[in-house]
């Protein structure tokens, strides 16, 4: 049974900002470290959202100042929490190709990545979303 419960989309988009931002970042300055960060920040944020860090600086910084706006809607945060888990993986994957001197794999990786991530920020359509319905569907996923 989907969980549906009141969801701010722009804690969503800032995340996806940050992650597209930081990875591209990486890139241009050949800093493997940042992958390993947004890997990180990715996959801590997916277990619990209290360590989900770009959502905190929306949350904590930005909301408050009014430097974005709320978009609360009501929507079931757990294929939003897969898609960010398996981008986190992928991240994590990266990371790894990078640090093994797999350049070209790693890269390719982290800009899968941003390209996802890219597309839901821009065109609100969440390919890790829509893998989860197909593995929820396919009897994949259970869910609770």
């Amino acid at each position: 049974m989907a969980s549906v419960v009141h969801f701010d989309r722009s804690a969503l988009k800032v995340n996806q900002a940050a992650i597209i931002a930081l990875t591209i970042l990486a890139f241009v300055l050949q800093q493997p470290w940042l992958v390993a960060l947004v890997a990180a920040v990715m996959l801590a944020g997916t277990i619990d959202s209290r360590f989900a860090l770009f959502q905190q600086l929306y949350l904590r910084v930005l909301k408050p100042a009014g430097l974005v706006k709320p978009r609360v809607v009501m929507d079931d945060p757990t294929p939003h929490r897969f898609a960010q888990g398996l981008g986190g993986s992928f991240m994590a994957a990266s990371t790894i190709a990078l640090a093994l001197h797999a350049d070209a794999a790693g890269w390719a990786l982290s800009a899968l990545v941003v390209a996802l991530a890219f597309v839901n920020f821009a065109f609100d359509f969440c390919v890790g979303c829509q893998l989860f319905f197909l593995l929820t569907r396919a009897g994949v996923i259970r869910r609770a």
